[in-house]
C-alpha cells in the first residue's frame, strides 16, 4: 500500500464512522424526545393523580426536571414532543430494532398497549427517518397537520439531503402545493434538488439539540477563531470581571417562541437591577432586524422569565461591520425613569464595550 492510499483510506474511514456516530446521536435524541411525548400521554390517560396538576402539568414537569439536573426542557418543548408523539406513532415499531440498542430499562417502561401502527403505502419506513432526519427536521415537519403533505416533505428532505432551514425554505415557499399544481411536478422536484443546503456533519454534531443531549457546550467545541465567538467570550469575561451585580446565567440560551428555536447568545442576572440582561453578538452591520430579534427576546424574558420582584429585562446589541462599531442598548417597554437611570449607572459605558469589540476585530 503505498502512502497515498493509507492516507486516503484512514480519511475516508474517520468520514464514514464520523457519519455514523452523528446519525446515532440523532437518531437517539429523536427517539428519546419521542419516549418523553409517549410518557406524558400515557401519565395524561392513566396517571391517578394528573387532576391534580391539570393544565400546568407540563410547567410543573418542566421545573421538577430542571431540578434534576435536566437542562432546556420548557413546558413549551415538553408538549411538542408530545405533538411528536401524536405525529410520528409508527416510531413505536422501531424500538425494539437491535440497531437503536435500547436497554431493557428503557423497553421495560412501554405498556403493553402500545399501539404498533402498520406500514401502509404512504408511510416511510420509521428507520429510515430516525437514520436521515435529525429531531430539528422532525419539529418543522409535526407542524404539517396533512400527513400526505408531511410525507412529501419527508421524502424529499431525504431525497435532497436538505438541512433544517432548506426543509423551512421549501415549506414556506409552498413547494408541495406548487407541485401539485405544475404541469411538470417531476422538472420542479428536480430543479428543487439542483440547489439546496446539504446536511453538514459538523452542523448535526454541534446543533443545540445534541450539545444539551451529550452534555456538552458551545465552548467544547465552536472554533476560536470565530469573531462572533471571541466577542462572546471578552464579553462574558469582562462582566464576571466587573463584578458590579452580574450573574452569569447561559451561553447560547435556547428559548422556545411560538414553535420556532431562538438562541440568546449571552444571559446574565444583574443582582442589583433585579433584572435579566441579555446580550446579542452580531459580527455585522446594524440591521433593524436585529434590534427586532432583541425585542422579541425581551418580551419573552418578560411573560415567561421574570418573576415576582424582577424589574423588566435588558438588552444589549452589539453590532460590527469591521469598519466601525455600535452598541445599542434596548429598553424595551421599560416607563419606569428611575430604573432606566439606574441600569444606565449599573450597566458597562458603551465606549467600553466598543473597545473590546474592535480589540478582537484588529486580532482578526
Amino acid at each position: 500500500m503505498i502512502f497515498e492510499q493509507l492516507t486516503q483510506q484512514i480519511k475516508q474511514t474517520h468520514d464514514a464512522l464520523q457519519c455514523y456516530a452523528a446519525k446515532a446521536i440523532n437518531a437517539s435524541l429523536t427517539v428519546r424526545n419521542w419516549l418523553i411525548g409517549y410518557y406524558i400521554v400515557e401519565y395524561e390517560q392513566n396517571g391517578e393523580d394528573k387532576a391534580i396538576y391539570g393544565g400546568h402539568l407540563m410547567e410543573k414537569m418542566a421545573k421538577n426536571l430542571l431540578r434534576q439536573g435536566l437542562k432546556n426542557v420548557s413546558a413549551a418543548e415538553l408538549s411538542r414532543f408530545r405533538q411528536f408523539y401524536f405525529a410520528y406513532p409508527q416510531i413505536s415499531g422501531t424500538l425494539s430494532q437491535k440497531s437503536l440498542h435500547l436497554p431493557e430499562s428503557i423497553l421495560g417502561t412501554l405498556s403493553q398497549e402500545l399501539v404498533i401502527v402498520e406500514k401502509e403505502n404512504l408511510l416511510i419506513d420509521p428507520l429510515k427517518l430516525l437514520s436521515n432526519l435529525s429531531f430539528s427536521h422532525f419539529a418543522e415537519l409535526i407542524k404539517i397537520n396533512d400527513p400526505l403533505k408531511r410525507t412529501f416533505y419527508e421524502i424529499e428532505c431525504i431525497r435532497g439531503t436538505w438541512g433544517v432551514r432548506e426543509l423551512r425554505r421549501q415549506i414556506n415557499s409552498l413547494f408541495f402545493e406548487r407541485t401539485g399544481l405544475s404541469k411538470n411536478p417531476g422538472k420542479l422536484i428536480a430543479l428543487a434538488q439542483t440547489d439546496n443546503e446539504h446536511i453538514s456533519i459538523n452542523e448535526i454534531i454541534k446543533s443545540p439539540f445534541s450539545l444539551d443531549f451529550l452534555g456538552l457546550n458551545a465552548r467544547d467545541i465552536v472554533l476560536e477563531s470565530d469573531i462572533e465567538v471571541a466577542i462572546m467570550e471578552n464579553i462574558q469575561h469582562f462582566l464576571l470581571e466587573l463584578g458590579n451585580g452580574f450573574c452569569f446565567e447561559a451561553r447560547q440560551k435556547r428559548i422556545l417562541i411560538e414553535d420556532e428555536y431562538f438562541f440568546i447568545d449571552l444571559v446574565f442576572y444583574h443582582r442589583i437591577l433585579h433584572c435579566h440582561v441579555l446580550i446579542e453578538i452580531k459580527a455585522d452591520e446594524f440591521k433593524h432586524e436585529y434590534i427586532g430579534q432583541l425585542n422579541a427576546y425581551l418580551e419573552h424574558y418578560k411573560r415567561k422569565e421574570m418573576q415576582v420582584g424582577d424589574n423588566p429585562p435588558v438588552g444589549i446589541l452589539l453590532v460590527t461591520n469591521k469598519n466601525n462599531t455600535l452598541v445599542e442598548y434596548a429598553k424595551g417597554s421599560m416607563d419606569n425613569h428611575l430604573f432606566v437611570s439606574k441600569y444606565l449607572l449599573e450597566l458597562p459605558a458603551k465606549e467600553v464595550l466598543e473597545a473590546i469589540i474592535e480589540s478582537e476585530i484588529l486580532q482578526h
